[in-house]
Order: C-alpha cells, then structure tokens, then sequence
C-alpha cells in the first residue's frame, strides 16, 4: 500500500487555471525548467501535511468546517511570477497574488488548526504562491530581469479550501480529498 502525502490549499477556479496555463504555453521557451505543473494541480497551499494518520485525517476533515465556517469568499488578484532557490539555477518557479488579509487569515486558521490536531508543520512565513514549474535546466543562469509582473493581472474569487492527496505517479497528481466551501457558516 502507498503512502500518500496530504496537504490543505486554496482551489483556484477554473478561469485562474486557465489564465496560467495560457501564460505557461506562451512564456514556457524562455524559461528552461524541467517539469512544468499540470494546470489542474495549480493551487495555494495553506499547510502541508505531508502522510497523515486516518485518524488525523478524519480529524481535518471533521474540523475544518468549522475552523472556516465565519470565513467568506474572497478576490485574489494574479501579481508577478518570481522564483525559490539559488538566483543562477532556481528550484521553484511560481506565480504570486497580491497581499490578502483574507488569505493570510484564512491560512492562519488552518495551520493553527492542523497543529492543534498534531500535525508538524513547516515554520517559515507564509509565502503564497502558485508552483508552476520545477528545477531550472536551462543552460545559461537564470536570468533574475526576466521576473516581471502580468500584464493582465487576472482577479479571481477563492470559495473552496480543499485537502488534497499526492499521486506522483499520475497527471494530475492532486486528487482532491475532501473540500471545505468558504460560508457555510451562516
């Protein structure tokens, strides 16, 4: 049997998907990265997980309605494309949103909630972002001045956290486990 990692994340609407994807499929020959994200696994990750116990599982899926049962839908705006790891030979290369109380409030509910249930969650800030290619291939260094904003800075509306479950050995590779609708609390 494998062991699935899981994690919490912010879904993306389909008209955001398909905003990056087309960004992807124009942009991706001036960026040599080996493995570019599947446009349905574009998200937001609010807490990663990694293998979780059923118990602890169920527990998430049992809290979370009410952890985000006062919390609303809510804009993201798309703001520039930036990259994680060393300048030259970058390992992640992502799309931001501009700042968002609702999303850092959002993710603050969730990771505190995850701890409580003992989950051991990764201690750096929160740095929203969305994945959209790995491992820089390229046989020049990344070149930094190539980072920039979108031009059409798409604005999009958040109304689902969903637990998520990895498949490495599929594409898509997130399986959506359970989701949370953002008020329901009403």
């Amino acid at each position: 049997m494998s062991k699935h990692h899981y994690f919490l994340a912010a879904k993306l609407p389909n008209e955001a998907k398909e905003y990056l994807n087309e960004w992807v499929a124009n942009n991706k020959l001036d960026f040599p990265f080996a493995r570019w994200v599947h446009s349905e696994d574009y998200h937001i990750t609010l807490a990663f997980l990694g293998f979780a116990e059923e118990s602890m599982k169920q527990e998430v899926i049992g809290t979370m309605p009410q952890v985000l049962g006062d919390e609303r839908p809510f804009s993201l705006t798309l703001h520039k494309i930036g990259t994680f790891g060393p300048h030259k030979k970058p390992r992640i290369f992502w799309a931001d949103v501009e700042q968002s109380e609702n999303l850092n409030r959002v993710q603050q509910k969730v990771h505190r909630q995850c701890i409580n249930i003992g989950f051991q969650l990764d201690k750096k800030p929160f740095r929203p972002h969305i994945t959209l290619a790995r491992k820089w291939q390229g046989e020049e260094n990344f070149d930094i001045e190539m980072l920039k904003a979108f031009e059409d800075r798409l604005s999009f509306t958040v109304n689902e956290v969903v637990l998520y479950e990895t498949h490495l050995d599929k594409t898509p590779k997130y399986h959506e486990f359970a989701r949370f609708a953002l008020g329901e609390g009403e």
